[in-house]
């Protein structure tokens, strides 16, 4: 079997990046999606194909289906869920944020718009802010963590200016990052906190190295990369985040379901002007006049690094990692970029025409009608694939308490997929929302060292956290999932169970079950001999009814865990 890193590197080259594949604009004929164009369209705009997801962008064109996921309402927030949970009640259901990795795992496994979530998650590694050892001072860390997410949601087709203003102003991103009661000067060795102005520029906007509009580093003459800050610029910057911190001055209405300091947490953070910097601030080239209050000053902050020529491309550039590909062509991160810079009607930072731009874009469909490219996919983060597990086999959370042990307290199980029995965070290895820093669970510019990734001079930034361990890790972790708890016993309440149903009846014919579920997981991902000799194995398992089920989990365990599988193409 060939490594995961061989398989990203492997057989095929020589596509042109640019052009699209098929029939097409360029040809005045339409395009035709096939069934595995779908899949392969759904697995970076979402979650992986399904028969109904497949159908809908079939019949609907990849275009008009993305329009109508972005369309789509959100049902409920994520505060309202918790709220509506019981998880702001003054009781032990709140400890320890309970609720909050429940109520990730159900939006990003079951709630209807598809892309929202995938845009969501993509956001998140970008605007990284960790529920990992968060500290409120106050409990109830699960409302701030919800009311970021709820941020995300909000803005997942919004404006990027917006976006970085919420961000900005959350709770959880000034507790996380130091805004959160940050003064002043006091003319006695305190200075404003420096955190979040530096990590705003470096992770959220800008970036550390000047680029070109296409996403690579410009070079003075001496060919050495351009910085793009100072610490005097962070140092100034720092200014501007003081005097914010819980909104504990605007009205609001105690109920007993909600205490107030859920409230504190699911709202932006405000102002006490006595706490701000009154001095001038200069950064990047602009100064923000003495005595200017602290919203304007937010204000002009923000909107510079907005602004800036670096926050396109820097931007387009990750979200395209996180979605397509590792090693986007400088071309495809131009064409981002410059959507980024005009929608085409004279809008900045129109995240729809972005997400749009990335997952329409010719080099993000070059593969649809199948083949290869030794520089093209990415490495599927471990948390992705478990969803797309849970959302291609409509795996529901089963709440029952006749199967639940003795004495257990089922309420509010569901969702709850971490166990005695599943320990989702530790075997998986990534859970939403919990990178282990600001600098989330690997790097952009990572690449694997003395690899042949690295001796193209490729990126696999998820190939960071690519250990043995982990990969053992999920092996486990995938084997006691995919077979809906089978072989566990007494089944905690809240466990995950996919349907299966459709694959069982064609599971008498082993090709026909992995080219159907090969389809939905990973179209194009397997050659005939690789299917011809994963049928063998399923051939070998007895063909009645217990069989037939078991041929199924094993197929669905043996395709998930091939590298051929784990690189996204």
């Amino acid at each position: 079997m060939a490594t995961a890193s061989a398989s990203l590197v492997a057989c095929g080259g020589g596509a042109d990046l640019n052009a699209p594949t098929g029939p097409g604009p360029n040809t005045g004929n339409p395009i035709v999606i096939t069934e595995a164009a779908a899949s392969r369209f759904l697995g970076q705009a979402a979650w992986g194909g399904n028969p109904t997801e497949i159908d809908q962008v079939i019949g609907s064109g990849q275009e008009a289906w993305l329009d109508q996921q972005m369309a789509m309402p959100i049902e409920q927030t994520f505060v309202d869920w918790l709220v509506d949970r019981g998880y702001g009640t003054r009781t032990e259901l709140n400890a320890g944020g309970a609720g909050l990795m429940p109520g990730l795992w159900r939006r990003l496994m079951s709630n209807p718009d598809l892309v929202r979530q995938r845009v969501a998650l993509a956001l998140s590694e970008f605007f990284v802010c960790s529920a990992d050892k968060l500290i409120t001072g106050m409990g109830y860390n699960q409302f701030a963590v919800g009311y970021y997410w709820d941020i995300l949601e909000k803005n997942a087709f919004g404006n990027f200016q917006n976006l970085l203003k919420d961000v900005s102003l959350s709770p959880m991103m000034g507790i996380y990052l130091n805004t959160k009661g940050n003064q002043k000067a006091d003319g006695k060795g305190r200075v404003p906190d420096q955190n979040y102005a530096r990590e705003v520029m470096q992770l959220f906007t800008i970036g550390l190295i000047k680029l070109n509009p296409d996403g690579t580093e410009i070079n003075d003459a001496h060919g050495n990369p351009i910085e793009t800050y100072t610490n005097e610029d962070v140092e100034s910057l720092s200014k501007v985040f003081t005097g914010w911190s819980f909104d504990n001055k605007t009205p609001f209405d105690i109920r007993e379901d909600f205490w107030q300091n859920c409230v504190y947490l699911s709202r932006p953070m405000g102002l006490t002007s006595t706490l701000h910097s009154p001095e001038a601030k200069t950064f990047l080239g602009i100064t923000i006049p003495s005595n200017t209050n602290g919203t304007d000053s937010l204000k002009t902050a923000l909107t510079r690094l907005f602004n800036h020529a670096n926050t396109g491309p820097f931007f387009a550039k990750q979200m395209i990692q996180r979605l397509v590909t590792s090693n986007p062509s400088p071309a495809y991160v131009a064409r981002v970029a410059t959507k980024f810079a005009n929608n085409g009607r004279g809008v900045r930072g129109d995240l729809k025409s972005v997400f749009k731009a990335i997952l329409l874009d010719p080099e993000a469909r070059q593969l649809d009608a199948g083949g290869t490219h030794s520089s093209f996919g990415k490495l599927r983060e471990p948390m992705v694939r478990f969803i797309q597990w849970a959302r291609t086999f409509s795996a529901v959370s089963v709440k029952d308490q006749t199967i639940a042990p003795p004495n257990e307290d089922v309420y509010n199980k569901e969702w709850v997929i971490s166990s005695k029995i599943i320990h989702t965070e530790s075997e998986l290895g990534q859970a939403p929302m919990y990178a282990p820093s600001v600098f989330n669970f690997f790097r952009p510019g990572y690449t694997p060292p003395n690899s042949d990734i690295a001796n193209q001079s490729m990126l696999a930034p998820e190939f960071q956290i690519l250990t043995e361990p982990a990969i053992v890790g999920y092996v486990n972790f995938m084997h006691k999932t995919v077979n809906n708890g089978e072989s566990w016993g007494a089944k905690p309440a809240g466990y995950l169970k996919a349907d299966y149903s459709r694959y069982q009846a064609m599971a008498i014919n082993p090709i026909e079950l992995l080219n159907t579920l090969t389809l939905y997981l990973a179209p194009h991902a397997f050659s005939a001999a690789q299917i011809n000799t994963m049928a063998q194995m399923l051939a070998s398992i007895p063909n009645d009814e217990v069989g037939l089920k078991k041929r199924v989990y094993t197929a669905v365990l043996l395709i998930m865990c091939i590298p051929d599988y784990l690189i996204q193409r």
